[in-house]
């Protein structure tokens, strides 16, 4: 096992979407062992913040932990508070943007338009997150980078797995934000490492 998040470079994400505190290190365990750069608990989630503060202090050295579904700079400080170094949101707000970068934090925001990644950039993100990807496609993720700031790092999520990963990284995706296709809530962790190792063996394929 790794034992700094700087020697995990696959770039996926893992997004566990109504998580619960007294599973979500069980599940985690599974996510680590495979691979997997980041893992998110969106803040819709039951009790997320407690989730947050186990997993940094369960594999913080080993993945980067933060927090999705982020919508307002006062939720990005009780983010920062419970330990989250990433900032995963689901629009371009600037003040989400810049309240992270003022943290320390590490944020994706999120982008369906190339109108709405120039937004995020001009704001200091340097990674954005392709949401709903579904909606973008292997075409467009193409045709963004042809344009957006030489450095920009693009993270499909929403339709991706095991099955398209190879694809999506062929096209230049930096990683993935997997959730449905990883983890439903109710799921057992055993499932839930079987598809994150399926889903990193994709990845690791493709050129």
């Amino acid at each position: 096992m790794t034992d700094t998040v700087t020697t995990v470079p696959t770039g996926l994400i893992a997004i566990l979407r109504g998580v619960r505190p007294d599973e979500v290190l069980d599940i985690a365990e599974g996510i680590v062992a495979a691979g997997f750069s980041a893992i998110e608990v969106p803040l819709n989630s039951p009790d997320p913040l407690a989730s947050i503060a186990a997993l940094v202090a369960r594999f913080g050295n080993e993945v980067e932990i933060g927090a999705g579904t982020v919508l307002t700079a006062d939720q990005v400080r009780e983010c920062e508070q419970a330990g989250a170094r990433i900032i995963v949101a689901p629009d371009t707000d600037r003040e989400v943007i810049s309240t992270a970068l003022e943290l320390g934090l590490t944020p994706y925001p999120g982008a369906t338009t190339p109108t709405e990644a120039f937004a995020a950039i001009k704001a200091g993100a340097t990674k954005v997150k392709l949401f709903p990807s579904s909606a973008v496609g292997i075409s467009g993720l193409k045709a963004w980078r042809e344009v957006l700031p030489k450095g920009t790092e693009l993270f499909p999520v929403g339709g991706v797995g095991a099955d398209n990963a190879a694809e999506w990284r062929s096209a230049g995706a930096a990683g993935l934000g997997l959730g449905s296709s990883l983890y439903r809530r109710g799921d057992r962790p055993d499932d839930v490492h079987n598809r994150a190792m399926a889903i990193a063996s994709a990845w690791a394929q493709a050129h």
